[in-house]
């Protein structure tokens, strides 16, 4: 028997059982939409976590005092261990001194102290709380990730200008803030010399798009008067590729110059990369023990087609004794059976998709209307459609039709034509 003959069969078996093979594939479609939907949604978490780590740039190191166990940091040295969940005491600010040590390492081509914290800001009567950065001016000009929207960056000569986030320009104050206006900061007069470009982010070498930055003997007027210490101080290294070397040599040098040991550790050593991948492996396990769950409709999905096929083999047992009769090998009645069942998982995974399809492209509008929406890069939640997870929901749904029926289609194949005949 021909292939097309077979298939036009199968077919014909799908269509004259309508409600009980659209039974059998609304559980394949709901298990296909569930995995396409968490799957992409998993997927945008992932892209939203690397584009809000891209703006530290992969060429970036970040000192920060204190050391967090818990955090999932390392260790230095060669072997990069993480260490265990305890949280140091004794945490102490880091200095020049810190900033003199990493500068002597070789590879490092920028090194830019930061001293932060909160403070009120004023323009036109209306006051907001901003965050504040203090910069050195030269340093974090090479090491910003976040482009200039408009005005230009911090120059080494500047003592009161400023340059600031998208969100503060745009919609912190009634009025829309532009370069070379001038506002006050904790009672001091500043001029704004350049607004960045939205960001989304905030980390290190990006642009907050709530911060403030301006020289950091400024910030230190401002923050806290008389002192010379650090909040962080963030690294450019000349070649991306050497950053986890010069990450635990950061750890090395540090260490022996605080006199502390990986006991008394008070200080963390972190980098984009390192986070990245931190992320991405939890967010991945994540998305996968989600899809896990949701594939048990498939399972429940493959029952159903295997039930179907049970009942359409017993509904077709004296057509499948007359085909025998008229020279049907068992090979032709197992190909019927088996493309009948592969036809209700395609079915059902090409409605699947479609609807998960749709689930994922509408979900972000849906949340970003609720009280608590927004997470992502924009504000929204986000998801991506790879076209690979189509294809492969798709191969999915078709597999599980067909080894669904498998047996079903076995047993069809195997009746004898005599008995096939006198059932009733």
């Amino acid at each position: 028997m021909k292939l097309q003959k077979s298939f036009k069969l199968a077919l014909n078996i799908l269509v004259h059982s309508k409600l009980r093979s659209w039974l059998t594939i609304i559980g394949i479609v709901i298990g296909v939409a569930s995995v396409v939907a968490i799957v992409s949604i998993g997927e945008g978490a992932q892209a939203s976590i690397q584009e809000r780590l891209g703006g530290l740039g992969a060429d970036i190191i970040t000192v920060s005092p204190g050391f967090s166990r818990a955090s999932g940091g390392f260790r230095g040295g060669p072997e990069g261990e993480r260490t265990s969940t305890t949280t140091s005491k004794a945490t102490k600010n880091l200095t020049q001194k810190d900033v003199q040590v990493i500068k002597s390492i070789e590879g490092v081509a920028f090194i830019n102290g930061i001293v932060s914290g909160r403070g009120s800001m004023t323009y036109l009567a209306q006051t907001a709380s901003v965050s504040i950065e203090g910069v050195d001016a030269l340093a974090w000009k090479n090491i910003i990730t976040t482009e200039l929207e408009s005005g230009r960056y911090l120059d080494p000569g500047d003592t009161n200008s400023i340059v600031i986030g998208n969100r503060i320009a745009k919609s912190m104050f009634k009025q829309q803030l532009a370069p070379n206006m001038a506002v006050t900061i904790e009672g001091k007069s500043f001029k704004i010399v350049g607004i960045l470009k939205a960001s989304g982010g905030g980390f290190g070498g990006g642009g907050g798009d709530n911060n403030v930055f301006m020289p950091v003997a400024t910030a230190r007027e401002l923050l806290r008067p008389g002192s010379d210490d650090f909040d962080s101080i963030s690294v450019k290294v000349s070649d991306p590729n050497m950053v986890e070397l010069i990450v635990n040599e950061t750890d090395s040098k540090l260490m022996l110059s605080r006199h502390v040991t990986a006991r008394t550790k008070d200080f963390t050593v972190t980098s984009s990369q390192q986070l990245q991948s931190q992320i991405a492996s939890v967010t991945g396990t994540l998305t996968t023990f989600l899809a896990a769950i949701a594939a048990v409709s498939l399972l429940v999905g493959a029952v159903g087609i295997a039930n179907t096929l049970f009942t359409s083999v017993l509904e077709k047992t004296k057509e499948i004794g007359i085909m025998k009769a008229i020279g049907a090998r068992n090979s032709d009645i197992m190909t019927i059976f088996l493309l009948n069942a592969g036809l209700v998982g395609l079915t059902g995974g090409l409605i699947g998709i479609g609807l998960g399809s749709g689930i994922s492209m509408l979900l972000p509008n849906f949340l970003s209307r609720l009280p608590f929406g927004g997470g992502g890069a924009n504000g929204t939640i986000r998801t991506v459609l790879p076209f690979n997870l189509l294809i492969s929901a798709l191969l999915l749904s078709v597999s599980i039709g067909l080894i669904a029926g498998a047996i079903p289609a076995y047993r069809a194949s195997r009746l004898k034509p005599v008995d096939a005949l006198r059932y009733e």
